[in-house]
């Protein structure tokens, strides 16, 4: 019963959306002429002929690019409806071939080119500092060849920044490769239309070695200094199910991160039995707000 509900609810929300994005409006056709014989719709609209007259009728257009009509032909006998749907903006006059000389058998619709917009898509949305991610989109007119501009806000920052230029392909479609330093908001700006921001979420790179029995060291690559901060060492309890924390470690500065890596690192020691999993978080609390937590490689202890 709770899954016929929810099927229900869903159907109901796509109903919505639909009747949301594209509108319906009726032309009756009378014995004398189409009522109203003007009107202006927006792309994808739906305009439904129902005929009142005592006499059947065809509606014909002089142009069907991007109309698609059923039934087609639309011949329509009395009190029988039918309806176009428009695809493409411009202008379409129609008339009825049964009703020659006849001026109010004319009439003309107009289609208005729905605004442009441009989507924007990031994957993947959480990435270890020095990784890669793609970002896709397309605009909504389908042209190609047009500039796509990619604008970054890193965190912390009080504006973006652009960074790439990309030329939409077919249908519209553009692709863009960022390297993010620390959490960024990326948006999209194609002449006047700005797509929606995405974040994505960069973690520190924590590497842990064994380097003798008992002692450990590891080192954090980012774009800030974690001096000052504490890393967890953890071993994996398989009874549990869970990792336990050993021990804090205390970051230091290190001199060997190249520019725009900070490199922070520790040395020390651990009494944890040989053959256990281990391994070095960085907490949320430890890194702020401008990185996700940092998860380290897994070792043997």
């Amino acid at each position: 019963m709770r899954k016929m509900i929810l099927l229900a609810a869903t159907a109901a929300l796509v109903v919505a959306v639909g009747s949301a994005a594209a509108n319906t409006v009726t032309v009756t056709i009378t014995k004398n002429g189409y009522v109203p014989n003007s009107m202006t719709i927006g792309q994808g609209d739906t305009v439904q002929f129902t005929n009142s007259d005592t006499v059947a009728h065809q509606v014909t257009f002089k142009s069907t690019t991007g109309v698609t009509c059923s039934p087609n032909p639309l011949a329509l006998q009395p009190a029988a409806s039918g309806s176009c749907t428009f695809q493409n903006a411009g202008s379409y006059s129609y008339s009825d071939p049964n009703a020659k000389g006849k001026k109010t058998f004319k009439g003309t619709i107009t289609v208005t080119a729905a605004p442009a917009s441009l989507s924007l898509t990031a994957k993947p949305l959480l990435v270890i500092y020095g990784g890669h991610v793609v970002l896709a989109g397309a605009l909504s007119t389908q042209t190609a060849a047009e500039n796509v501009d990619v604008l970054a806000q890193q965190c912390g920052a009080l504006s973006a920044t652009k960074t790439a230029t990309v030329q939409t392909t077919t249908a519209g479609a553009y692709t863009s490769t960022v390297q993010p330093l620390m959490n960024t908001a990326y948006t999209t700006k194609s002449k006047a239309v700005t797509s929606s921001a995405v974040t994505v979420r960069v973690r520190p790179t924590l590497r842990l070695t064994k380097v003798a029995a008992h002692r450990y060291s590891v080192r954090v690559s980012s774009a800030t200094s974690f001096a000052g901060k504490y890393a967890s060492f953890q071993r994996y309890n398989s009874t549990l199910g869970h990792w336990v924390a050993l021990k804090s470690v205390l970051l230091k500065a290190n001199s060997t991160g190249i520019a725009p890596t900070v490199a922070t690192a520790a040395s020390f020691r651990s009494s944890v039995r040989a053959g256990l999993r281990v391994r070095m978080t960085l907490p949320q609390a430890q890194v702020g707000s401008c990185y996700a937590a940092g998860v380290s490689n897994t070792i043997r202890s």
